[in-house]
């Protein structure tokens, strides 16, 4: 299905940009607190924008904005492999971050219309496609880079990728209805924000908004330090940093193709209560290992044990909200303003401290789970 794809290209770029950091790093010139707001402030820019993109997904032309963010992501890859200078990188990726909000954002939205009682089902299934696509970066840029591309080819090779699949999208996309009006109704719009807070109050609403922000330091975030760790930390080459980031998407590959059957005969929840227990164990032991082996070793286990973090947390929020996928969207990308800061909060105190450190501050996202998940299966 073309949701599906989307999702696999979206996290293919991830992929790649989370190996090729000290790639970018070295050739820019670029310290950790650089590195921190490129992966902070166009986060916070595509929390700005999401959410008007997320109600007007439920009130307006759905598949227009899904192309239209489908062109922005083409063009925001071609400037990243253009870009000569933090300040340029920064501006691809703002551009970047609400482009794949309208592109993939959506399209999930749009999936989970399609069958409201299987939403945990469903969101493992495209957690997997992105799995799939993220665990594919590593080995793309190393391949590549190999062959003398470098990660400018790499990104440049993804504009093209993404190019192609834009045309698939152009087709296969359902077309809106003929009814809607062709500039978007701004008193829609604003009735779209007054639902999207009232609906906060609903049951469990709120609960699985914190969570996902708090999960996403296990998932994202780490991700997004990792190959900077095994490099400046344990002392590997940048190509072996790639490595272990590698690792970690490939065993965590093998648990998202595992959830899925396995969310067919367990309930959701019971299985994130002992996937937490698991990671509070295994990080701190990550962290203290002496040795790079047994390091990698470890961070294997972390990313296969934190498999279904973002699927059943993200699942359980569509159900508290139903038929309103595009205000999920929205709300989601209003509470990420907080989680936003958190890429920029380890880099300055990988800064201050050292990244050795800063990482220790990743256990508050297991510590979060650990506290705020329902007790009962059933609860809310």
């Amino acid at each position: 299905m073309i949701y599906f794809l989307i999702e696999f290209l979206d996290e293919l770029v991830f992929g790649v940009t989370d190996a090729a950091w000290p790639f970018i790093q070295a050739e820019l010139g670029l310290n950790y607190t650089q590195i921190g707001i490129l992966l902070t402030v166009p986060g916070i820019f595509s929390i700005i924008v999401e959410p008007f993109l997320g109600i007007l997904g439920d009130v307006w032309k759905r598949r227009l904005l899904i192309l239209g963010g489908g062109i922005c992501f083409v063009l925001a890859l071609l400037l990243t492999s253009l870009s000569v200078s933090f300040l340029l990188l920064l501006f691809a990726f703002c551009l970047f971050y609400p482009a794949s909000g309208a592109f993939v954002s959506l399209s999930q939205a749009t999936l989970m219309d399609r069958d409201p009682a299987r939403h945990d089902q469903d969101m493992a299934r495209w957690t997997f496609a992105g799995s799939l696509g993220v665990a594919l970066g590593p080995p793309l840029l190393v391949g590549l880079s190999a062959l003398g591309f470098g990660w400018r080819g790499v990104f440049l090779a993804l504009t093209f990728l993404a190019g192609f699949i834009l045309i698939l999208a152009w087709r296969r996309i359902p077309r809106d209805a003929a009814r809607l009006p062709k500039v978007p109704p701004v008193a829609d719009l604003f009735a779209g924000f007054r639902d999207a807070i009232a609906a906060i109050k609903l049951p469990g609403v709120f609960r699985w908004l914190v969570l996902l922000e708090f999960s996403d330091l296990m998932l994202d975030v780490l991700l997004g330090f990792l190959a900077l760790y095994f490099h400046d930390v344990a002392g590997l080459t940048a190509t072996e940093a790639a490595g272990a980031v590698f690792i970690w998407l490939v065993v965590g590959l093998l648990g998202d193709l595992l959830l899925i059957p396995l969310l067919e005969r367990m309930d959701g929840l019971a299985y994130l209560r002992v996937s937490v227990l698991l990671e509070l164990a295994l990080f701190p032991a990550f962290l203290l290992a002496p040795q790079a082996w047994l390091k990698l070793v470890l961070v294997g286990l972390l990313g296969f044990f934190n498999s279904g973090w973002y699927a059943i947390l993200k699942g359980r929020l569509y159900s508290a909200i139903p038929g309103k996928s595009g205000t999920v969207m929205a709300l989601d990308n209003l509470t990420g303003i907080v989680g936003g800061l958190l890429p920029l909060g380890i880099g300055l105190a990988a800064d201050a401290f050292g990244l050795e450190i800063a990482v220790w501050f990743l256990l508050a996202g297991p510590i979060a789970l650990l506290l705020g998940l329902p007790r009962k299966a059933n609860n809310r």
